[in-house]
């Protein structure tokens, strides 16, 4: 007899905003993805803090204008608790200072309200899998507005091609097979880069890489 490899689990996913409708919609159109599970939904930033404990998600879809607790500060909140959960913005405002501090906060990525589903869908596997997912129409002001870190020490060189990898969009996975390296040493690498450069979270790190012209990203 033929042993069968068991499906991988879903991805489990919190959807996040303050407007029913709009929960609604998102979770009808995960709820045709098979390897996409919506878990819980929150209408605000202090529920979503809480749903995260309860529900333990991998992923959470983020309203940043919300009442209660704003999804800025919900973002911090979750990543500092539950390092382990990652963050995409999904937002109405381009130009609004949130979306600037929901990447300082430790967002993994963000995306318009409206773009298309299957690049929402994407971008939720790509946090999953720990890899960054930025707006193209909203990178280049991130990268202006977003803060130069302090750098408080010199990277190696092999941090550097690790960072450098990150900002093209890799995940650990990814990184350790093109570098012949275990995950668990991608995953230290990429802990020192972001204690020695000041940063929070790989989005970060990628911007920092764009900014200083050692990635190219496609406009």
């Amino acid at each position: 007899m033929t042993e069968t490899t068991p499906d991988p689990r879903p991805i489990r996913v919190l959807l996040v905003d303050d407007h029913t409708v709009v929960r609604r919609g998102l979770r009808l159109a995960f709820d045709l993805e098979p390897d996409l599970e919506v878990v819980g939904e929150a209408a605000n930033g202090q529920e979503a803090v809480e749903r995260v404990a309860e529900l333990a998600p991998d992923v959470v879809v983020m309203d940043l204008l919300m009442p209660v607790m704003n999804g800025v500060d919900a973002t911090r909140a979750i990543r500092r608790d539950h390092p382990e959960v990652e963050v995409v913005a999904l937002t109405s405002v381009l130009e609004d200072r949130l979306v600037i501090d929901v990447v300082e906060a430790g967002a993994s990525g963000y995306l318009l309200k409206e773009t298309r589903p299957d690049e929402l869908f994407e971008a939720v596997r790509a946090a999953a899998r720990g890899e960054v997912r930025l707006d193209p129409r909203a990178q280049q002001r991130l990268v202006r507005e977003v803060r130069a870190p302090e750098v408080r020490e010199a990277l190696t060189e092999r941090e550097l091609e690790v960072l450098k990898l990150i900002a093209a969009g890799a995940s650990n996975k990814a990184i350790a097979q093109q570098l012949g390296i275990s995950e668990a040493t991608v995953k230290s690498h990429v802990s020192n880069l972001l204690s020695k450069l000041g940063l929070k979270s790989r989005t970060q790190a990628a911007l920092h890489a764009i900014r200083e012209g050692w990635v190219v990203r496609e406009p």
